[in-house]
């Protein structure tokens, strides 16, 4: 058999297809680079894709809820699935990769090796196992959102393990450094049962716990209907990467026996549970991180993270998971506070020494206590806008991503707020032809696209009532931006279990969010409208049309989501 070779070319090669990847190429795409994503499995979205089913976690509190690209997908997941099921949001991530024309999309292709001239990266070769083919991906720039950072291959500095206390001051890292991590976790879901209570066996191969011998009894009698298993942890102490496979066959002997144990609890506080499905791929917490032109460490997370470069932020407390992890007595885990937000610079977020790498996610440049906070998967999504939007400033302005902070880090900051990519302590510029007008109401330009506390910094509007600018004299118009709310206070999660009541899983676009409307100019007198919206479930648009002349912009919302609501909420209606 010949094996067929492919060779494709792309402005930005991203490889790993978690939330991290999904974003930058996205960002990269829409920012008019030719991508290509390449991902090992058959599905998208790393550890919350069905394979693993993990829930979207990001910043503590709703006024620091992440925005931009990633809430945009959470929202179109309720649109597609609105019952929340994993399966489905595996193809809702498809589906919005396949709307971005600039996407080449290879599933099932596993990177292999990478060719480097000069210090930087030329292309990587990688294996598609359904085809049995191989590509040859030549690219300008590369982004590893692999999790496990396999584009070390190219030389790359990397560190794995926890970094001594001593080194970077860290008050919460061990006296001695080791290669330990924190392990992985493969998760269970359940089903409510119909019929009467069925005694579970667990295969023969696994673990048969007893009163006597079960670890994490504590976590055994919890309420299994909020229950998502993270607990069931195994592999700091190996090589999460190399030991992976090992990983998983401990892990699967752990699940079966907690969940046989669970069940026939003499309590009988899971009789009314079934196990409706288990994973086959645990979801790796850690493994890799590289080394970029600056480690962001313990100490920087505590002080809130106020860099000059800040395009991204967490908020998640530093959840620093033991490397003994099922089998250590102590608890499973310690939150050590964290602020939320807290910034995340840009130089955390590209190679050291090689000079076309950019990487997102888990794997970026930090220390083993940063990282125990940066790794959640909505954080993770931050940092994918951010390199996605930085590389494509670097292919304009012919440069690479150290001179994107040298030379263009306020051009990108802009750009990602303007995006709806959230910096925390920084205030969005507001168009020039926006605070030259008149408008209706001042917080539709306060620059500020979403609440903070009791201050709202959104506007309540009728449906059929209209918010405006008018100019002095007629302007040329050919753009509005409009920010909806898209209710913060929800965290848009994926359900842990299956069969539960209809009206508790099912979700809708939130109602504050306008589900048809329009925009029209003011000419002579005359109101024309130049937009019909209709289905909307965005809470960011940019909307151009052809430039025209108006004396007056409007936005008029017509309909919610929400059957029952008279008005909606928007923070930004802005004209250009």
């Amino acid at each position: 058999m010949v094996i067929p070779e492919k060779k494709l070319s792309a402005d930005f090669v991203v490889v790993g297809g978690g939330l991290a990847g999904v974003c930058a190429a996205v960002a990269a795409a829409r920012n008019g680079l030719e991508t290509v994503l390449v991902q090992d499995r058959p599905m998208l979205g790393g550890n919350s894709s069905s394979e693993m089913r993990m829930w979207v976690c990001g910043a503590h509190g709703k006024d620091q809820k992440e925005a931009g690209i990633l809430e945009e997908i959470l929202l179109e997941n309720y649109y597609l699935n609105p019952s929340l099921r994993f399966t489905i949001w595996d193809d809702v991530l498809y589906t919005f990769i396949r709307r971005e024309p600039k996407i080449t999309l290879l599933l099932n292709t596993t990177v292999e090796g990478v060719s480097v001239e000069n210090g930087s990266i030329v292309s990587v070769s990688a294996w598609n196992l359904h085809s049995y083919t191989r590509y040859i991906i030549s690219g300008r720039f590369f982004a590893d959102c692999s999790g496990d950072s396999i584009l070390r291959l190219s030389g790359a500095e990397y560190r794995m393990g926890r970094e001594a206390s001593s080194e970077f001051g860290e008050t919460h890292a061990p006296e001695q450094a080791d290669k330990k991590t924190m392990g992985n976790s493969i998760l269970i879901q359940l089903r409510r049962s119909t019929g009467p209570h069925r005694p579970f066996a667990a295969p023969e191969w696994a673990y048969h716990y007893t009163e006597e011998n079960i670890p994490r009894r504590e976590c055994m009698l919890r309420n299994l209907r909020t229950e998502n298993f993270w607990w069931m942890e195994f592999g700091g102490v190996k090589d999460t990467i190399t030991d992976a496979d090992e990983i998983r066959d401990e892990l699967l002997k752990i699940a079966y026996g907690c969940w046989e144990f669970i069940k026939n609890h003499p309590s009988g506080h899971a009789a009314e549970w079934e196990l409706d499905w288990i994973g086959k791929l645990p979801g790796k917490r850690e493994s890799v991180r590289y080394v970029g032109d600056h480690i962001l460490i313990q100490p920087e997370v505590e002080a809130g993270g106020h860099f000059p470069d800040t395009v991204c932020y967490g908020g998640w407390s530093m959840d620093n998971h033991h490397p003994e992890a099922f089998y250590y007595p102590g608890p499973p885990t310690i939150y050590h506070p964290a602020p939320s937000p807290f910034g995340i610079p840009y130089r955390s977020l590209y190679s050291k020494n090689i000079g076309n790498l950019f990487f997102a996610g888990r794997n970026i440049s930090c220390s083993h206590m940063a990282m125990s906070s940066t790794r959640v998967m909505a954080t993770c999504a931050t940092m994918g806008q951010a390199v996605g939007t930085a590389a494509a400033l670097a292919v304009r302005h012919n440069t690479d991503p150290r001179g994107v902070w040298k030379n263009h880090i306020e051009e990108l900051r802009d750009t990602l707020l303007e995006q709806d990519h959230f910096i925390p302590f920084v205030t969005r510029k507001v168009s020039a032809l926006s605070l030259s007008a008149k408008v209706s109401d001042e917080v539709l330009r306060n620059g500020h696209d979403r609440s903070f506390g009791e201050t709202d910094n959104g506007l309540w509007l009728k449906l059929g009532a209209d918010c405006r600018y008018e100019f002095e004299k007629p302007e040329t118009v050919r753009s509005v931006r409009i920010i909806f709310d898209s209710d913060f206070s929800d965290t848009k999660r994926m359900r842990s279990i299956e069969g539960i009541p209809e009206d508790d899983s099912y979700r809708r676009v939130p109602g504050t969010i306008a589900r048809d409307f329009r925009v029209e100019v003011l000419r002579s007198g005359v109101w024309t409208p130049v937009l019909t919206i209709r289905e909307n479930r965005k809470r960011y648009l940019r909307l151009n049309f052809d430039p025209i002349s108006a004396e007056a912009v409007r936005l008029i919302p017509e309909r919610s989501w929400d059957p029952d609501a008279d008005s909606v909420h928007i923070f930004s209606f802005e004209v250009e």
